[in-house]
């Protein structure tokens, strides 16, 4: 489970909150743009009210100093100066000195980002500094007002007005996601771990069925989702609950068949006694009661050859591949064969990399079904033939091992490589095939059925070096 600083919902909540603050950031920068703007038109308001004042007396050296003191207060200014006609008149506080530089602000130019960019100056270089704010008088382009005022005033105001404006964006954030989470929460997040839970606990104990999810009745997506993993939560049960059986079944008959093998090994014993026996009814029957042992103890030995068939990955060495075939010959019981003839094309010295073993039981199983195709269709096959036939291609070599006999029946192509299935004769278990197939691509190859106009052919299609899987 996730950890409490890293669960969906703390992400979630913090997503919110870094979104809306961006959004109010966006929103801020024109809004503090047009409260230095309103500020800054205050004071010029009142340096346009001084100018009238002064335009309607006829000698300025005739006021009295307390009133253009109150005026230049009023205004929060140190000086308004009034241009009109080539002509400049002065008003400044009796004690106040008049500085050496000053910013100039035209509020004559009040596009948006102008005011954005004095705005951002005023927070980030504002200080000690005087500002000169120039504007028309009385909306004439001739008269100018210009009044000088200290800074610092408006970049406390802003700096007040900023963190005014955070803490209510704050809030709104904050509020706007525990709605939002609650709301989220009911809908997503609590399924989630619904689902996180129940994958975690059915992951350690898949074969209890109490802890298979019960979907909700919900159409949207997270409904489905719990739809479809109890689904699989209950074909998982079933299938380890089959694999189960399957064990213990399996286990059961390769008891059984050890010991039947065993029987049917002393009965191999008494029926060859049997066989030397003058009888003459017996010598009738004994070859059919020898047979009937034979194939017995075949399919004992198969049946426990493939239950002792492992996961063990092949351990490749160099191989002498036209030497394998031909080893696999004898062990096929095809090497000297009185009625078949067999033909091994692979080239001599042509050296591979592989398991040796596995790939003689791979060989060996094509060329025994090869061997017992031609010998159940005798004498109706002219000159039988067993072909290993050999192409190489790049990294990749092929081995066909054809026969020319009667060919596969349809049940057969139909079930090929499947166990206890693909047999092509009364009696067989098909084993041989899917033996064969699956030690062909435990070595990074395939194994494939090439249809003939007559006869077998299957081709073992391999890497020339090792690719184990």
């Amino acid at each position: 489970m996730p950890g409490p600083l890293s669960g969906l919902s703390v992400k979630l909540i913090a997503t919110i909150i870094v979104v809306i603050l961006a959004v109010e950031v966006v929103i801020y920068l024109p809004s503090a743009a047009n409260f230095r703007a309103g500020w800054l038109a205050d004071r010029l308001r009142i340096g346009i009210v001084a100018a009238r004042v002064l335009d309607a007396v006829p000698d300025i050296m005739a006021l009295p100093r307390t009133l253009t003191d109150r005026l230049l207060n009023s205004a929060g200014a140190r000086a308004i100066v009034y241009r009109r006609g080539g002509q400049s008149q002065l008003i400044e506080l009796e004690q106040a000195p008049m500085p050496r530089e000053a910013v100039t602000v035209d509020m004559r130019a009040a596009d948006p980002m102008t005011l954005i960019a004095g705005a951002l100056d005023t927070l980030i270089f504002g200080g000690t500094r005087v500002l000169r704010i120039v504007g028309s008088g009385d909306g004439q382009e001739q008269s100018l007002v210009e009044v000088l005022v200290s800074e610092v005033p408006l970049r406390s105001e802003l700096l007040l007005y900023s963190r005014n404006i955070f803490l209510l964006s704050l809030i709104v954030a904050v509020m706007t996601a525990v709605v939002l989470y609650v709301f989220v929460s009911f809908v997503l997040i609590v399924p989630v771990r619904r689902l996180t839970a129940n994958m975690i606990a059915y992951r350690q104990a898949p074969e209890n069925a109490a802890l298979i999810i019960n979907p909700t009745p919900r159409k949207d997506e997270i409904g489905i989702l719990e739809q479809q993993l109890a689904a699989m939560e209950t074909n998982i049960f079933s299938m380890l609950r089959q694999r189960r059986h399957l064990a213990d079944l399996g286990l059961a008959v390769a008891k059984i068949n050890h010991d039947l093998r065993n029987t049917l090994t002393s009965a191999q014993l008494l029926s060859d006694q049997v066989a030397n026996l003058d009888d003459p009814k017996v010598q009738r029957l004994a070859p059919r009661l020898v047979l009937s042992i034979d194939k017995a103890i075949g399919f004992a030995q198969s049946v426990l050859d493939y239950g002792r068939q492992s996961a063990t990955p092949p351990r490749p060495v160099p191989v002498d591949l036209h030497a394998l075939v031909e080893e696999a010959t004898f062990d096929a019981r095809l090497a000297g064969h009185p009625e078949i003839g067999i033909v091994n094309a692979v080239p001599e010295g042509l050296t591979i990399s592989a398991d040796p073993d596995q790939l003689a039981r791979v060989f060996g199983n094509l060329l025994r079904n090869a061997r017992e195709a031609l010998e159940g269709a005798t004498p109706g096959v002219e000159s039988p033939t067993v072909e290993i036939g050999y192409a190489g291609e790049g990294d990749w070599l092929t081995v066909s091992v054809t026969d020319n006999g009667p060919g596969l029946p349809p049940r057969a192509r139909q079930n090929l490589f499947v166990a206890f299935e693909g047999s092509a004769r009364s009696g067989g278990t098909g084993l041989g095939l899917a033996i064969a197939r699956e030690l062909t691509e435990a070595h990074g190859g395939r194994l494939e059925y090439v249809p003939q106009p007559r006869g077998t052919r299957f081709d073992v299609i391999l890497p020339r070096a090792a690719r184990i899987g």
